[in-house]
């Protein structure tokens, strides 16, 4: 539930919603989530948390970073780090939990309501923390997926589960196919 005068803040994980949409078979369309999410509340501020390969080249994810840099997101970037597993298999690391939660705790005692677009468990002590002060909390994620794309203890914890699934037709978009680096990036930061 949302109220009309409430001071909002969206926190998007960008790797898990990613995943979280990819097995929903769509893809969000960022502008017409920021519009809704201004509908439902003031919306103060949009984070996006994601890990970027800054040694190649190109990097796939750039577009979609920079596009969100001008059009009213808050970016929070860091390098990803690329190693190989023991099978021989590149793989990358870039977990944004850190710079999330410290962003949500310092800007909680300026909002009303957080919206978390995430299923990490991880995140279930920052919700607890965050209801503490006071601080409204919605997770965005999916049970709908084969496995769920939340964890129970944080969708318990919540004030508020929102269905990615049912927010398809408002910010979704048919997916597109992806360069493979673009693929492995989303899914390792997982």
């Amino acid at each position: 539930m949302f109220y009309k005068d409430e001071r909002l803040a969206l926190f998007i994980d960008g790797s898990n919603l990613y995943a979280a949409a990819k097995a929903l078979g769509f893809d969000i369309d960022y502008k017409l989530l920021r519009q809704e999410f201004m509908r439902r509340g003031k919306m103060l501020r949009a984070f996006y948390y994601t890990a970027l390969l800054e040694n190649d080249e190109y990097s796939p994810i750039r577009p979609l970073v920079d596009w969100l840099h001008y059009n009213g997101f808050t970016m929070v970037t860091k390098p990803a780090k690329e190693y190989t597993d023991s099978m021989g298999r590149r793989k990358v690391k870039g977990n944004m939990d850190i710079e999330l939660t410290v962003d949500a705790m310092e800007l909680a005692p300026r909002v009303d309501h957080i919206v978390l677009f995430s299923g990490d468990g991880d995140f279930r002590p920052l919700v607890a923390s965050l209801q503490r002060q006071g601080v409204r909390v919605s997770v965005v994620s999916t049970i709908r997926s084969q496995p769920p794309m939340i964890s129970d203890e944080l969708r318990r914890q919540a004030d508020n589960f929102i269905e990615l699934e049912e927010l398809r037709e408002v910010i979704g978009r048919p997916p597109r196919e992806l360069p493979d680096e673009v693929r492995s990036v989303a899914a390792s930061a997982q």
